[in-house]
């Protein structure tokens, strides 16, 4: 699935493997809505045999995908982590190590702590997310650097070139999960990187209404989690691949008014009395703002924030906002919050939690593409009562 890049990043998003069916010239991807295909004769068939291992709006959805990223192959998958688990089951053995920053979406800590820990899987995990941290605790039996930038929930930013350059040094990959940024604002493929994972349910489908996940690289990399996706089944649906393919479409205007309306909130949040401490890359003060802006078109649409107020405060808020929706996930159109704590982070243990500064006081925004007037309205009533 190799891609022309020579087009525009919102050229590609709207016509990258979405040529005109050829059997109709519907402009628009069909939704193949068939578990098989009909053959020839044992054998003869037209590149589809059974629509767990391809379906051809999955290979539409792949191929933008590719090209979005920059890389050789992408493959689809059920859910975000549908595709980390392909990437950890394919690449790694028992024995082997995985190193990631402490700062970790919960659902990839539960995935490593439960699941490929018992199978013999080591994680190790890292509270300074320079390449000198990491370099600490990678060893021989190291296979594979997994981060994510910006990180879920505290919005750390990690160099992604000088990761990479530390995980080759010492024989390991580099994975990259990149929900947070979309190709659109960061491609970790282009600054070394070898994978990157994407949870599609986010910024890429934008719009709430569909669970998927991706993981894009070079095709030799690629070709054993392929086998593996095949092999265990975690494929989406055509319905779910048409709903990825229509978001694409929109990424591009969408992530600049999620910048924007993030990038106005951000600073006003910061100087408000009700908050103690805001988490945004776009802030100059933001420890990793000098890295991001260097390996980023602009700072995203995330923003994490503690209130003067602590947990009271925190719980408080959490049921005032309006347009904020409280709710798991991000990256959709609309605004919404979180409480890490007790959402997307709860399968942590609350020590381990704690310890890397997520605690109960912590709340999460994905900042949607609203009226920016009106989100700040809506911040101000909670901020206000909190």
């Amino acid at each position: 699935m190799s891609t022309d890049h020579a087009q525009g990043f919102s050229t590609r998003a709207i016509h990258a493997g979405q040529d005109a069916d050829p059997a109709t010239g519907a402009t628009v991807v069909p939704i193949y809505a068939t578990s098989t295909y009909t053959q020839a004769a044992p054998g003869q068939h037209k590149g589809y045999e059974y629509s767990r291992s391809g379906n051809p709006t999955r290979t539409a959805l792949e191929t933008a995908l590719a090209s979005l990223e920059e890389g050789e192959r992408g493959l689809a998958f059920a859910s975000g982590l549908a595709a980390t688990t392909a990437v950890f089951g394919a690449l790694l053995r028992p024995g082997d190590e995985v190193v990631a920053s402490a700062d970790l979406y919960g659902g990839t800590f539960r995935l490593l702590d439960k699941v490929f820990k018992p199978w013999g899987l080591v994680a190790k995990y890292t509270d300074d997310s320079s390449a000198a941290g990491f370099e600490k605790l990678i060893t021989p039996k190291t296979k594979l650097v997994w981060i994510e930038t910006p990180t879920n929930p505290l919005l750390q930013v990690l160099d992604i070139a000088a990761l990479a350059e530390v995980s080759h040094k010492h024989g390991a990959k580099l994975a990259v999960d990149n929900t947070f940024a979309s190709p659109y604002l960061q491609r970790p493929l282009r600054l070394g990187a070898d994978l990157v994972i994407h949870s599609t349910t986010k910024y890429l489908g934008g719009h709430s209404d569909v669970v998927g996940g991706c993981v894009v690289g070079a095709k030799d990399l690629l070709d054993p989690i392929k086998f593996y996706q095949n092999a265990a089944g975690g494929v989406p649906g055509p319905f779910d691949s048409y709903l990825v393919l229509r978001g694409l479409k929109t990424l591009s205007v969408r992530m600049d008014r999620h910048c924007a309306n993030a990038m106005e909130l951000a600073p006003w949040l910061k100087a408000h009395p009700a908050v103690a401490k805001v988490y945004y890359p776009g802030l100059a003060d933001h420890p990793g703002h000098t890295v991001a802006a260097k390996q980023m078109k602009s700072f995203g649409g995330m923003i994490s924030l503690k209130l003067h107020g602590g947990i009271p405060a925190a719980q408080l808020f959490l049921t005032r906002t309006k347009l904020f929706s409280l709710a798991e996930s991000l990256g959709g159109v609309e605004s919404l919050v979180c409480h890490p704590t007790t959402m997307t982070h709860a399968s942590i243990p609350k020590d381990v939690r704690e310890a890397r500064g997520v605690d109960d006081g912590l709340i999460r925004l994905s900042v949607g593409i609203e009226d920016v007037a009106d989100l700040r309205a809506d911040l101000e009533r909670a901020l206000t009562t909190a």
